[in-house]
């Protein structure tokens, strides 16, 4: 009986051991995955503050020129912020939906790599 009572406690430390191990191989898998999305959208970030430096002194200067061949400084500002307004009020009504899907497919394909 006492055999059986010592056996029984040494399967219990097992099985207790085996699940502490079980989850510190889970909290490492999530690290993992956690660091593997986060470095992915790193580098299309710095893309996008690239892109969007670049796009703002390109209006900048537009709405400069524009400005000189219209005569007055702010029509060139208010002509650039037409179009912007115009570009953003056709993406909101005709891609919005689309982006949204692109986003979220890259997100969901990043976690589950």
């Amino acid at each position: 009986m006492e055999d059986n009572i010592q056996q029984f406690e040494s399967l219990w430390k097992r099985a207790i051991e085996y699940a502490k191990i079980n989850v510190e191989l889970i909290k490492l898998k999530l690290f993992d995955r956690t660091v593997d999305v986060i470095s992915s959208l790193i580098p299309p970030a710095v893309v996008f503050v690239l892109v969007s430096s670049f796009l703002f002194f390109l209006s900048l200067g537009l709405a400069i020129w524009l400005g000189e061949i219209l005569g007055n400084a702010y029509f060139g500002f208010l002509v650039v912020a037409a179009f912007y307004g115009i570009m953003a009020l056709l993406v909101h009504f005709f891609m919005h939906k689309r982006i949204k899907r692109i986003v979220s497919d890259y997100i969901i394909k990043q976690v589950l790599k």
